[in-house]
C-alpha cells in the first residue's frame, strides 16, 4: 500500500483511479491492529511478547509494528537521549535495551504525544527489527521487516521465452521461467540455473533479505569488457512460502536486457 509504483499510499505512478487523489494529506498514515501473537528475543531472553500489536503503514516507508508498551520487559529497557522528529508524528524518544552484558543503542522508540491527525501512538513501543534479537509472527521467525498483511506474492510457471542479454550477447534463455508477481513491483523472472551462462557470472559478497521469499545471493556479471555489478541474484533456500524460486536466477540492472516473447 505504501511502497511501489501502484500502491496507493505511495502517489500511484501507474493504472488509473476514478477520482483524483487529494494533495493534502500528501503522506498518509494508517495504524491497524495485528491479531498474530509477536515475540522478540534477544540472546534466548524474551523482551517482547503480545497479542496486542499494531501495524503503521507510512507513504513510501516499509510497515512497521508498534507494540503496546505492557507487553515490553520494562527492566531491560534504559532512556536513551536521542530524540528525532517526524513532520507527519511528532518528537519520538528512544529506548535502549540491556539484556546482561549486552546494550543495544536505541533499540526501541515512541511518540508520546503524537501530532494532531496522526494515530494515537501513545503507549506504544517500535523496535528496529533489522538491528537486533530475533522476531517470530505466532511461531515463524520473521526476516529483514514485518510482513505487510496487504502485500502479494504469486509464483507462476511459464512457457514464454525468457532471453536476457548483456553487451550484445545472450547470457540467459529458457522456456521454464518462473514469473514472480508482487504488490507495488515489476514482474521478475526467475531462470533455471541450467538455462544460463555460468561463465559470465562472478558470485559476489552481496546479500539481501525479503520477509517474503528468504536471503538473495548475488552474483556480478561479465558482459565484454565490462563487469555489471550485483545484477543477478537468487534465493537458495528460500522461505516456505517461496520454494519453488530455490537455485533460480533472476536478473535486473543497467546494461541487462530482459525480453519475453508475446506466446
Amino acid at each position: 500500500m505504501t511502497r511501489g509504483s501502484i500502491a496507493p499510499f505511495a502517489r500511484p505512478a501507474g493504472g488509473e483511479l476514478n477520482v483524483e487523489l487529494p494533495a493534502q494529506p500528501a503522506h498518509f498514515l494508517y495504524l491497524h491492529d495485528v491479531e498474530p501473537r509477536i515475540r522478540g528475543e534477544l540472546d534466548g531472553v524474551t523482551v517482547a511478547d503480545t497479542v496486542g500489536g499494531r501495524m503503521l503503514h507510512e507513504t513510501g516507508l516499509l510497515p512497521r509494528w508498534y507494540l503496546p508498551r505492557a507487553d515490553v520487559r520494562e527492566d531491560l529497557l534504559e532512556p536513551s537521549s536521542t530524540v528525532t522528529h517526524c513532520p507527519f508524528k511528532g518528537d519520538a524518544r528512544y529506548w535502549h535495551l540491556r539484556v546482561g552484558d549486552r546494550l543495544v543503542e536505541d533499540a526501541f522508540w515512541e511518540y508520546p504525544a503524537p501530532l494532531p491527525g496522526c494515530p494515537d501512538l501513545r503507549g506504544l513501543l517500535s523496535p528496529y527489527l533489522d538491528h537486533w534479537g530475533r522476531w517470530l509472527e505466532e511461531d515463524d521467525e520473521v526476516v529483514g521487516h514485518p510482513r505487510d498483511p496487504f502485500h502479494r506474492v504469486d509464483i507462476l510457471p511459464s512457457s514464454r521465452e525468457v532471453t536476457v542479454s548483456a553487451g550484445g550477447a545472450v547470457v540467459a534463455r529458457s522456456r521454464r521461467a518462473l514469473a514472480v508477481t508482487e504488490t507495488g513491483m515489476p514482474v521478475r523472472w526467475y531462470l533455471p540455473a541450467e538455462d544460463v551462462d555460468a561463465s559470465v557470472l562472478e558470485p559476489s559478497d552481496t546479500h539481501t533479505v525479503c520477509p517474503y521469499k528468504g536471503a538473495a545471493s548475488y552474483w556480478s556479471l561479465k558482459a565484454g569488457e565490462h563487469l555489471l555489478t550485483d545484477v543477478v541474484w537468487s534465493y537458495e533456500e528460500p522461505l516456505a512460502p517461496a520454494a519453488a524460486l530455490a537455485g533460480r536466477r533472476s536478473f535486473l540492472g543497467d546494461g541487462v536486457e530482459v525480453v519475453v516473447s508475446r506466446s
